[in-house]
């Protein structure tokens, strides 16, 4: 069973924790053990799994990758993204989780991320449920 959701970003470069929607999709599928795999169709977008306790996390995950792959390098991709396209890539654009007892097998601290590194857009991603 696949889900579609819809997100809004309104940064060029943010996470935006997606567990509940992947959590709905999962009760919804009725599945009580197998796997989900949740998917990002965008090239300058991605997916993580992080710690969702202290927000500093994700501040800290996104100033460390502008220091990785900064935006003013000379690129030679005409669209000006280039940053965007390789942050994607280093995030992945799929997770694959555990579901057991109809519920997502994650840790007490972890949280899934949808990264976004060429906003703000409107975007989705799919889970599947398996």
């Amino acid at each position: 069973m696949v889900f579609e959701f819809s997100l809004k970003t309104s940064r060029s470069n943010e996470f935006i924790n997606i567990t509940g929607k992947v959590k709905e999709a999962i009760m919804k599928s009725g599945i009580d053990d197998g796997i989900c795999v949740v998917f990002v169709p965008h090239t300058t977008a991605g997916v993580t799994v992080n710690e969702n306790a202290d927000p500093d996390v994700v501040k800290d995950m996104l100033m460390e990758l502008s220091k990785i792959v900064p935006e003013d390098k000379e690129y030679r991709h005409f669209e000006g993204n280039s940053s965007a396209h390789i942050k994607a890539s280093l995030m992945g654009n799929s997770q694959t989780f555990i579901v057991e007892n109809g519920e997502l097998k994650v840790g007490i601290w972890q949280g899934i991320y949808f990264t976004e590194f060429d906003g703000p857009r409107n975007r989705k991603f799919f889970v599947k449920v398996m």
